[in-house]
C-alpha cells in the first residue's frame, strides 16, 4: 500500500512542495545581498507570534505572519542605518523573539513542549486542510513577488546605489523583499520548522550557483532543487521514520555537496583535456616547423 494513499501524506507532500518552491525563489535575493541568515532571525521572531496565538487561542500561523512582518520591517529599517549599533539591535530582536516565543508557548497549555518542537522543527504530517489553504495562498504571493518583481528586486540587490540613482523606489522594494521573506518563513513553518527554514532558502540557491550562469536560470534551477529536496525529504522520512523537516534539509545539503564535487570533477577533466590538447597542438606545430 502506497504511503501517499493517505490524505495526511498528500497534504504533507503538497505543503513541502510549496515550501520547496517559495523558499529558494525569495532566498536567491537574500543570497545576492549577503543576507543569507535573515530567515533564521525572522524564524526566531515568528516564534513569538506562535506563542501569542497559542496563548490567546488565535491562529498561530496568522500571529506568526504578523510578528515576522513587524520584525522584517524593523530589521530593514535598522539595516538601512548601516551603523554598528544596528547589529546589537538585531541580536536583541532575534534572541528576544525566540526567548519570548518559548515563554509564551510554555504558558499556553499542557502540550506546550510538543507544540514548541512542532513549530521549531516542522511537522508536515500534521498539516490540516486549513493550514494547506493558507500555505497555498501565501506561497502563491511569495512566488508572484519573486517572479513579477524580479528585474527591480535584482537591481536593488545587485547595486542599491545604482538602483537609487536610476529612480527605483529602493526603500519600498527593500521593504517588499523583507516582508516577503517574513511570509516565506511562516509558509515553511509547518514543512521544515522555524529553525530550519533558512537552510531551504539558501542551500538550493548555493547548489544552483555551482552549475548555472545568469540570475534567471539560477532562480529556476534553485526552485527545481528545492522541490526535489522537499518532495524527496518527505518520502525518505516516511520510509525510514525520521523527522521530515530535518530530512528535507539534510537532503538539500547532500545535494549541494554532490553537485559541488561533480562540478569540480567536470572542471578538472575539462582542464586536463584542454591541457592535453594544447600540448598536442604544441608538438604538432613543433614537428611542422622542423
Amino acid at each position: 500500500m502506497s504511503l501517499f494513499e493517505h490524505d495526511f501524506m498528500i497534504r504533507a507532500l503538497i505543503g513541502a512542495l510549496i515550501t520547496g518552491a517559495a523558499a529558494p525563489a525569495i532566498g536567491i535575493y537574500l543570497v545576492q545581498r549577503r543576507l543569507s541568515l535573515i530567515g533564521d532571525g525572522l524564524g526566531h521572531v515568528a516564534l513569538t507570534g506562535v506563542g501569542v496565538g497559542l496563548l490567546t487561542n488565535q491562529s498561530p500561523v496568522l500571529m506568526a505572519v504578523l510578528a515576522a512582518v513587524v520584525g522584517a520591517v524593523v530589521i530593514e529599517l535598522v539595516r538601512e542605518r548601516g551603523k554598528t549599533s544596528g547589529d546589537i539591535a538585531l541580536s536583541m530582536l532575534f534572541y528576544g523573539g525566540i526567548s519570548g516565543g518559548v515563554v509564551l508557548v510554555n504558558l499556553s497549555d499542557a502540550q506546550s513542549n510538543r507544540s514548541l518542537v512542532t513549530y521549531l522543527f516542522g511537522s508536515p504530517l500534521t498539516t490540516s486542510r486549513q493550514d494547506l489553504t493558507v500555505m497555498l495562498v501565501l506561497g502563491a504571493i511569495v512566488l508572484a513577488v519573486a517572479v513579477l518583481l524580479r528585474p527591480w528586486l535584482f537591481a536593488v540587490c545587485h547595486d542599491e546605489e545604482y538602483a537609487r540613482v536610476s529612480g527605483l523606489p529602493v526603500r519600498a522594494l527593500n521593504l517588499v523583499l523583507a516582508i516577503t521573506t517574513a511570509v516565506t518563513v511562516t509558509v515553511a513553518m509547518r514543512a521544515v520548522g522555524l529553525l530550519l527554514v533558512s537552510a531551504l532558502m539558501v542551500v538550493p540557491v548555493a547548489t544552483a550557483q555551482q552549475i548555472t550562469r545568469g540570475f534567471k536560470v539560477t532562480m529556476l534551477a534553485a526552485v527545481l532543487l528545492g522541490l526535489l529536496a522537499s518532495g524527496g525529504g518527505v518520502w525518505v522520512s516516511a520510509q525510514v521514520d525520521t523527522g521530515p523537516g530535518a530530512t528535507v534539509v539534510l537532503l538539500a545539503i547532500a545535494g549541494f555537496f554532490a553537485v559541488t564535487v561533480g562540478a569540480g570533477l567536470v572542471r578538472a577533466v575539462r582542464r586536463r583535456t584542454g591541457a592535453q590538447r594544447q600540448s598536442e597542438n604544441g608538438y604538432r606545430y613543433a614537428y611542422v616547423d622542423k
